[in-house]
C-alpha cells in the first residue's frame, strides 16, 4: 500500500512499443484505444488499471517514446477503408505530468487528425489546456471527457492525491466548451459513503452546468481484491464510521478473502437511488445523462500498400479485465 499513498514522485523512463493502436471492449462496446504511457502519477486509490500486469503502476511511468511513429505506421497500412473512434487513453491518463516532458499524447493526436480518425479523450488533468487549439481545429471529430470524482478538497487529497482540484478542472473545461469543443464529465467511480451524498452529487452537477458541459454520466465503484485493500485505508483515513462493515455486509455483500480477478458491483438497491438522483439533477439542468455516440466510423486517409491486422486478440485491451 505504500506504493499508492506516497508523496514521492514516480520514476519516468522511456521504452519502445511494437504496436500502439489496439482493439478495445467495454460493456459490449467495441472500439480502439491508444495509450502513449503506462502507469499513472495521479495515484487514485480506486484505480481500475492497477493490476498484476503493472505492479509499479504508481511509481514507475513508462513513456512510449516511439508511440507517434508506430501509430502512424499502423494507420498508413490500415486494411479497412474506415476506422472506429479511438479512445485516448483506456489504461492511464494521457495528460498526466509526463506529458509536459514528452508530449506523446499531443503527437499521437496529431497523427490521428492527419488520418481523419475520430477520437475520445478521458483525463483528470488540466495539462490538456496546452492543446486547446489542437483539439479546437478538430472539434467536429472529437469528444473530451473529464473524470471528476469529488469537489471536496479534503476527500480529493486522500483518494486521488496526484490530481488537480476540481475547480481547476472545471476552469479548464470552461475554456474548451467556450471554444465549441464537445465536452463531458464522467462521475466515475462514485464511492459509497464518501462521494455519494446528495450534496456531493449536486456540487459536481452544478459545476458541470456552469462550465457549459453537455454530457454527464457516471457509475459506482466496483471492488476487486487490490482496490478493496486501498479502499480500507481510504475509509479509515476519512474516518467513515463502520465503513468497512457497511461495505462488506450492505453495499457489496461479500466475505473475505476476495477471489483474484473477481469484480464486485454495488448492490442495485444501494446504487440505483444515487444514480437516479444524479440523472435527475443532470436532466434538471438541461444536460444529457448519456455518453454521446455521434462519433462514428470515418473514412481513413491511408495507403493500401500494406495491411495491419487489428484483429490480433493477443493484444486486445479489454476493460472487463479490470473493471
Amino acid at each position: 500500500m505504500d506504493t499508492w499513498y506516497c508523496n514521492r514522485a514516480p520514476d519516468i523512463v522511456t521504452k519502445d512499443s511494437k504496436s500502439m493502436i489496439h482493439p478495445f471492449i467495454v460493456k459490449g462496446y467495441k472500439g480502439l484505444t491508444v495509450n502513449p504511457y503506462q502507469g499513472c502519477q495521479h495515484r487514485c486509490g480506486y484505480c481500475y488499471a492497477t493490476y498484476e500486469w503493472s505492479p509499479q503502476f504508481y511509481d514507475k511511468i513508462y513513456a512510449k517514446s516511439n508511440a507517434p511513429e508506430v501509430l502512424e505506421n499502423q494507420l498508413k497500412s490500415w486494411k479497412s477503408k474506415t476506422i472506429k473512434p479511438v479512445m485516448v487513453s483506456s489504461a492511464t491518463d494521457p495528460y498526466q505530468p509526463a506529458e509536459i516532458r514528452y508530449g506523446l499524447t499531443r503527437k499521437c493526436v496529431e497523427v490521428l487528425q492527419k488520418y481523419n480518425v475520430p477520437y475520445y479523450i478521458f483525463t483528470k488533468s488540466t495539462i490538456i489546456s496546452r492543446d486547446l487549439e489542437l483539439h479546437k481545429r478538430y472539434k467536429n471529430n472529437c469528444f473530451l471527457v473529464w473524470s471528476v470524482t469529488t469537489c471536496s478538497e479534503k476527500i480529493r487529497r486522500v483518494i486521488e492525491p496526484g490530481t488537480p482540484p476540481a475547480n481547476s478542472m472545471f476552469s479548464a473545461i470552461r475554456k474548451f466548451t467556450r471554444s465549441g469543443i464537445r465536452c463531458g464529465v464522467n462521475v466515475d467511480p462514485i464511492l459509497p459513503l464518501i462521494t455519494d451524498s446528495e450534496e456531493d452529487i449536486e456540487s459536481i452537477v452544478d459545476s458541470c452546468n456552469r462550465s457549459g458541459v453537455d454530457y454527464v454520466f457516471g457509475a459506482f465503484l466496483r471492488l476487486r481484491v487490490d482496490i478493496w485493500e486501498r479502499m480500507q485505508i481510504i475509509l479509515k483515513l476519512l474516518g467513515v464510521d463502520n465503513g468497512l462493515d457497511i461495505y462488506r455486509k450492505t453495499i457489496y455483500k461479500f466475505t473475505e478473502p476476495l477471489k483474484p480477478c473477481y469484480n464486485i458491483a454495488a448492490s442495485v438497491c444501494y446504487s440505483s437511488k444515487v444514480l437516479q438522483h444524479l440523472k435527475g439533477k443532470v436532466l434538471e439542468k438541461g444536460m444529457l445523462f448519456d455518453f454521446p455516440e455521434f462519433l462514428e466510423e470515418r473514412h481513413i486517409k491511408t495507403s493500401k500498400n500494406n495491411h495491419h491486422n487489428i484483429n490480433d486478440t493477443k493484444r486486445q485491451v479489454t476493460l472487463a479485465r479490470y473493471m
